[in-house]
């Protein structure tokens, strides 16, 4: 394990998979004939992201050939996306890999995942000539910082929904509901709270032009391809009721221009429109992590930006994720869930029957009544952060780092990023002064999504 120069307060095993990765190089390049090993991720047969890196040469009895591989290749399928992994420049690594994706293997609920979100089996296939594929096929598109017209902004979150009615690029009303959609099976609650919130924000408009959503999830053209928000959903009424659950609600709404995007890009969008800049990586730290990126032409790649499934510590015996049952993901260290692992480390004892939402709440209102014990908490989570980004980094030009959501609501927000600067500059110099990691004020933090959300469509008259 690497010996980090800023400890995590109340998590002394986390082990950041950027160093590992650092280290992994450093000796490939002492062995002294490394071998290039080439991934490519397939999102159609026209757009695919490719990624190189040196290895161990076949032979060479190191198990970092495969763990290290397992890592990169997990974080590339869950921020690129693809329904094919095509692998070149080692048969073992090829055939570890096959096996960790199929049906009982170790990534089958990566693999499954995929397939429905593209609706098309999921494979790994050897590639004995990568030279098609030497260059990444992207599509980037320009969507949202549309501000004209009467608008609704909706931000559907795990633990609250948020609207906004927004006239000409100003939000002339916003609420927050608590709602409870992951713990619902019955599909009309969730359609309900939705119309609720549209309806809210119509009363305070004198029309309403489009709509648009911000959500947890996988979309493509308005429909639901996959999200927590509807897991307790059985999957025959998922299909029925929920695929086009913001379309029809819409169409409710007098059938206005509707664009539905991740919660991850909007908050990208959102930084990207405040900050008058590209190369943006939103976070959006609430029930889930959520994650989203602009270029350096605002515009949103059609990526999955799906960061909650994304690993960042290597440490085996980091908690799992209940949902895929992989260690050391980004929903246990910038999620709701953080707050709570990290709570009986530093002596804090929530209620088990409250709501994640609540047990949030009480350790902010900790922090308010200026428990140390609270602090460290969110000095932990910002180490986590600043190892986040130097991994992200491996894989994202980015600039700027947008950090929003309610786990960032009050003086631990504010402690986090503080921290996440400070470890950054100890321990990355390089990417200290080259990514800024910034946070909105506390309304935007709150509510700033869902007015985003509102500049979705385009709208001509």
């Amino acid at each position: 394990m690497t010996k980090l120069k800023v400890q995590a307060p109340l998590d002394p095993g986390f082990s950041p998979l950027p160093l590992a990765l650092r280290a992994f190089r450093r000796d490939v390049k002492r062995h002294g004939a490394p071998a290039p090993l080439t991934l490519v991720f397939h999102r159609s047969e026209t757009l695919w992201s490719t990624y190189r890196m040196d290895i161990f040469p076949e032979g060479v009895d190191d198990p970092r050939n495969f763990s290290m591989v397992d890592r990169v290749a997990k974080s590339l399928l869950w921020m690129r996306g693809g329904h094919r992994v095509s692998v070149s420049g080692s048969p073992s690594v090829f055939e570890y890999l096959k096996g960790a994706y199929r049906t009982g293997g170790s990534r089958a609920f990566d693999a499954d995942f995929m397939q429905t979100v593209y609706e098309r089996p999921f494979e790994v296939c050897w590639l004995d000539e990568a030279g098609r594929y030497a260059r990444s096929a992207e599509d980037a598109s320009d969507v949202g910082r549309h501000l004209n017209g009467c608008r609704i902004g909706f931000d559907a979150g795990g633990s609250d929904r948020k609207v906004s009615a927004v006239i000409d690029g100003e939000a002339v009303y916003s609420e927050e509901v608590v709602w409870f959609p992951k713990t619902q099976e019955d599909p009309e609650y969730h359609y309900q709270g939705i119309l609720s919130a549209l309806r809210a924000a119509a009363a305070r408009l004198p029309r309403v032009d489009a709509i648009g959503v911000s959500s947890a999830g996988v979309f493509v053209d308005n429909r639901v391809m996959a999200a927590s928000l509807f897991i307790k959903v059985p999957r025959d009424l998922f299909n029925k009721k929920v695929k086009d659950i913001y379309i029809n609600a819409a169409r409710e709404m007098g059938g206005v221009p509707l664009v539905v995007a991740n919660d991850g890009d909007v908050t990208a969008l959102a930084g990207a429109m405040s900050l008058e800049t590209g190369r943006v990586l939103g976070l959006a730290m609430g029930t889930s992590q959520a994650g989203g990126y602009v270029d350096s032409h605002m515009r949103i790649m059609g990526w999955l930006n799906e960061l909650a499934f994304v690993p960042v510590d290597g440490n085996p015996a980091a908690m799992a994720d209940e949902w895929s049952g992989d260690i050391g993901c980004g929903v246990k260290y910038f999620s709701q869930d953080a707050v709570i692992k990290l709570a009986p480390a530093a002596g804090i004892v929530l209620n088990a029957a409250d709501s994640p939402a609540d047990r949030l709440k009480a350790v902010q209102k900790e922090m308010e009544e200026g428990n140390p014990q609270a602090r460290k908490i969110y000095e932990t989570i910002g180490v986590y952060l600043a190892h986040a980004v130097a991994w992200y980094a491996e894989f994202y030009d980015v600039a700027q780092v947008l950090v929003m959501g309610r786990v960032t609501s009050g003086e631990g927000g504010t402690v986090m990023i503080d921290t996440a600067r400070e470890t950054m500059a100890m321990e990355y110099p390089e990417l200290a002064g080259a990514i800024a990691l910034s946070i909105p004020d506390e309304r935007a933090r709150r509510v700033g999504q869902s007015v985003a959300a509102a500049s979705l469509p385009e709208v001509r008259y």
